[in-house]
C-alpha cells in the first residue's frame, strides 16, 4: 500500500518558499535547510512533508495542494498578509475553493470544508 509522505513544491527561492510554507501550515525544517533544497514538516511530527527544492523553470508548474479550512476566508487572508497573492480564476458558480499563489509562483487552493 502506497501513501503520501511528501510533496515536492519547486520555485527559485527556497528560503521564501520555507518563510512561506512554515507560517502557513505551522511546519519547521526537518534539518538545516540547504541554499536549494529544504524538507519541511509539521511541527508535532505527524502528517506529510513539504519538499522545497529549487528550479528556475519558468514553465507553469503542474502540482497545486487543496488546503482545507471551516474559515476559508480567515485563512485567506492570513496567506495573503504571510505573501500569497490571489489568482485570477473562472471559477463556478458553486466553488467551494479560493485559487492563491505562493510567493514562488505555485498555485494552491483554499477549499472551505
Amino acid at each position: 500500500m502506497l501513501k503520501i509522505a511528501t510533496i515536492a513544491w519547486g520555485g527559485p527561492d527556497v528560503a521564501a518558499g520555507v518563510e512561506f510554507w512554515t507560517a502557513a501550515l505551522d511546519y519547521v525544517a526537518a534539518a538545516e535547510p540547504d541554499i536549494d533544497w529544504v524538507l519541511l514538516r509539521p511541527r508535532d511530527g505527524e502528517g506529510v512533508q513539504l519538499a522545497i527544492d529549487q528550479k528556475q523553470s519558468d514553465h507553469q508548474r503542474r502540482h497545486h495542494m487543496d488546503l482545507y479550512s471551516d474559515d476559508q476566508q480567515a485563512e485567506v487572508d492570513r496567506l495573503i498578509a504571510l505573501g500569497a497573492t490571489p489568482v485570477e480564476w473562472e471559477y463556478p458558480v458553486d466553488a467551494d475553493y479560493i485559487v492563491l499563489a505562493d510567493p514562488n509562483g505555485n498555485n494552491f487552493c483554499v477549499v472551505q470544508v
